[in-house]
C-alpha cells in the first residue's frame, strides 16, 4: 500500500497581497488626515483675521481711482505678497524664537493667549482687526498706493495675523521630528496659506460686488462667527503648550 502525504497548500499570495493593499490604505489615510488637520487649522486660524472679506471695502476705496484690469493686478500681487509674508512668518518665526532660547511650549502658550484675546476682541470689541485703521491711513489725502504698502501690509496681514502665523509653525514636535511628519505638517500648512491667498485675491478682485452683495450686515456676522473659531483655536493652543511645559524636565 502506497501512502500519498497531504499535498501542502501554496502560500496564499492573494491574502497577503489584500493585507499590504490594507496596510498601505491605512498609511494613505492617516497621511491626508494629517494633512486634512494641519490644512484647516492654518486656514481656521488665519481667516479671521486675515479677513479679506472685511478688508476689500477697504481696497475698494483706495482703488477707486483705478480701472478695473489694474484693480486685478494689484488684487494678484496683494495675494502673492500675503502668500510671502504668511509662509515667512510661520516657517522662519518659530526657528527664531527657539535660537533666542525661548522654549517652543512657552511660545505656544504665549501665541494661544495672543490668538484667543484676538478673538475676543474680535467677537465683542466694533472695528477690531487689522484693518481697524485703514481709513484713517489715506484720510490726510491722496498718495501711490503700492502693492506691498500699504495694501498687502498692514491692510491685509498685520502684526495679528504674522503672530497667529509664527503661533501655528511652533506645532511641531520637540527636537528634529521625522521627515513624513515635516511633509505632512507642511503640506497642509502650505495649502492652508495657498488658501488664504486665493480668497485675498478673490475678494479685492470682486470687492465692488462683495460689498454690495453681503453688506454691513453680512460682513458683520461672518467677522463674529469667525471670531468665536479663533477663540476655540487659541485655547486649544494654549493647552497644547501647557501640555507640552509639563512634560520637560526642569
Amino acid at each position: 500500500m502506497i501512502l500519498i502525504a497531504p499535498r501542502r497548500l501554496p502560500y496564499n499570495r492573494v491574502a497577503a497581497s489584500h493585507l499590504a493593499n490594507g496596510a498601505a490604505a491605512d498609511r494613505d489615510e492617516a497621511t491626508l488626515k494629517d494633512i486634512a488637520s494641519a490644512f484647516l487649522l492654518t486656514f481656521a486660524g488665519l481667516f479671521p483675521i486675515v479677513n479679506p472679506i472685511e478688508a476689500a471695502p477697504f481696497f475698494f476705496g483706495m482703488t477707486t481711482g483705478l480701472s478695473s484690469d489694474e484693480r486685478r493686478v494689484l488684487a494678484r500681487k496683494v495675494a502673492i505678497n500675503g502668500f510671502a509674508l504668511l509662509l515667512g512668518s510661520m516657517v522662519l518665526g518659530p526657528y527664531l524664537l527657539e535660537f533666542f532660547g525661548i522654549r517652543l511650549p512657552v511660545v505656544r502658550i504665549a501665541g494661544g493667549l495672543v490668538v484667543t484675546a484676538l478673538g475676543w476682541k474680535l467677537l465683542t470689541q466694533e472695528d477690531f482687526s487689522d484693518h481697524a485703521n485703514s481709513n484713517t491711513a489715506t484720510a490726510g489725502g491722496r498718495r501711490k498706493i503700492g502693492a506691498f504698502y500699504p495694501l498687502t501690509m498692514p491692510l491685509t496681514v498685520g502684526p495679528g495675523s504674522m503672530s497667529v502665523a509664527i503661533t501655528i509653525g511652533s506645532r511641531k514636535s520637540a527636537g528634529i521630528p521625522p521627515f513624513s511628519e515635516i511633509a505632512r505638517h507642511m503640506t497642509g500648512a502650505l495649502l492652508g496659506i495657498v488658501a488664504i491667498a486665493i480668497t485675498i485675491y478673490l475678494a479685492y478682485r470682486f470687492a465692488s460686488t462683495m460689498a454690495r452683495l453681503l453688506g454691513e450686515t453680512g460682513v458683520e456676522v461672518l467677522v463674529r462667527l469667525s471670531a468665536f473659531i479663533l477663540m476655540c483655536i487659541g485655547i486649544e493652543i494654549i493647552w497644547d503648550g501647557y501640555t507640552g511645559l509639563i512634560a520637560l524636565p526642569p
